[in-house]
């Protein structure tokens, strides 16, 4: 188990602690469960030692090779929802209390993001695939119960809006139940509904969290007519991932998003992958600036924080520019990852059913893949991880300039900057304009 810790200021490569800081107490304007609030600046609803939380079992690997997800569940504490609860109401909540959302909702990821007019109108038509391994029982019923909560319109497989297959696309012969991954599903469903309600959801599941499986599964996501992947999960770089990419991720005309890892500096694959979008993550805090909010480098520890790197194996796709790396750089964008600052969701296979806050950077990557399916189907062709390239430094994206992931000899490949560091990429979504064509 974890608990969160401050930031720390990276300056000449050391590192210096720094003790916890109170929390400056602040006017808020919050109207009703899940809706966008307004904090003084200097209000820290993100920093709280408080808060615990443990990485899902299937962040541990069950065979040699396997991938991992890349999810944290709050265990103990308050999250920042919790806070602007409290903030509101006067009354303390109860921490970890799976009856209640102790997340961030629906409504609040789409005003942070500027999302909200672009929920409510686009997306209908449109699926977005979620690829993990083995099964969840529960999957379509969780799923069900959060959109109800929510208000969002229901998603089943009597409607035509949600399916379940396995990596062969059969709908009936799936793969072994696991607890663990359960939880990674939900979140992934979960907040694609969130970001997209309107569209529908294919949840292909793989038979173990093998490449070959995985990568399988992908390639049944595609041929099913997702143009909108998302995948959080990832590995070690090996030398075998250029392989990969050809079987597996090269899919033009699809926006496929991948985390970029829970593990701090360094680079992963599939993130690396030339033809992914690589999603880093941020905390995300209520701010009193125009947009509401703001944002942050996530990182908690010296090995636990987004990922980021410079691949050493995959070639530099055209339309990437920075100079430090001669490689495939990671990651491309962001948004909220940090579990002091999650996300609600709802899980009831293998744990006490109820409402839980996840973290990690499986919270941004199927984000992401919401974001670009509420922007439309990509263009046949090309490589949707460029166009937030094509938008680089305009008002389209939220420049992340605050915080690092870790210690590195090139100071963007792990420290935020304004413009593009590999932390947090070009920034995070401001509207739905640098995912479209």
């Amino acid at each position: 188990m974890r608990t969160t810790t401050p930031d720390s200021p990276h300056t000449h490569g050391r590192w210096r602690r720094i003790g916890s800081v109170a929390v400056a107490t602040a006017a808020l304007v919050f109207t009703g469960l899940g809706t966008a609030v307004q904090a003084d600046a200097a209000q820290s609803a993100t920093t709280s030692t408080a808060v615990t939380y443990a990485a899902t079992p299937c962040a541990t690997p069950k065979h040699t090779g396997d991938l991992t997800c890349k999810s944290y569940r709050v265990t103990g504490g308050l999250t920042a929802f919790q806070k602007m609860q409290a903030a509101k109401t006067g009354i303390t909540p109860k921490a970890a209390d799976a009856s209640t959302p102790s997340g961030y909702s629906p409504t609040n990821l789409r005003s942070a993001y500027g999302l909200t007019s672009a929920a409510a109108s686009n997306g209908s038509g449109e699926t977005i695939a979620i690829v993990d391994a083995y099964n969840d029982p529960n999957a379509e019923a969780d799923l069900a119960t959060y959109r109800s909560y929510y208000g969002l319109s229901a998603c089943t497989t009597a409607n035509g809006c949600f399916k379940k297959v396995s990596q062969t696309g059969s709908t009936t012969s799936l793969p072994t139940s696991d607890a663990g991954w359960s939880e990674e599903i939900s979140l992934d469903l979960d907040m694609a509904s969130a970001i997209c309600p309107l569209c529908n959801i294919t949840l292909v599941e793989a038979t173990s969290a093998s490449y070959a499986n995985l990568g399988t599964a992908e390639n049944e996501a595609v041929a099913l007519g997702a143009k909108f992947v998302s995948n959080s999960y990832g590995g070690s770089e090996s030398s075998s991932q250029t392989s990969y990419d050809t079987s597996y991720y090269n899919h033009a005309g699809v926006a496929i998003t991948v985390s970029s890892g829970d593990s701090a500096y360094g680079a992963e694959y599939p993130a690396t992958s030339r033809y992914v979008t690589a999603v880093g993550g941020t905390k995300l805090s209520t701010s009193s600036t125009t947009r509401g909010w703001t944002e942050a480098v996530w990182r908690t520890s010296s090995t636990e924080g987004t990922g980021s790197g410079c691949s050493a194996y995959d070639a530099k796709p055209t339309w990437q520019t920075d100079t430090g790396c001669t490689k495939r750089m990671e990651s491309d964008v962001s948004a909220v990852a940090d579990p002091a600052t999650g996300v609600s969701v709802y899980d009831s296979y293998g744990v006490t059913a109820g409402w839980y806050t996840f973290g990690g950077t499986s919270v941004s990557a199927p984000i992401i893949a919401g974001v670009y399916a509420l922007a439309g189907t990509p263009a046949s062709g090309t490589y949707p991880a460029q166009y937030p390239y094509d938008y680089a430094g305009t008002s389209s994206l939220n420049d992340v300039t605050s915080g690092y992931n870790g210690s590195c000899s090139t100071a963007y490949f792990c420290t935020a900057e304004t413009g593009y560091d590999g932390p947090t990429g070009w920034g995070t979504p401001e509207g739905v304009s640098a995912f479209a064509n």
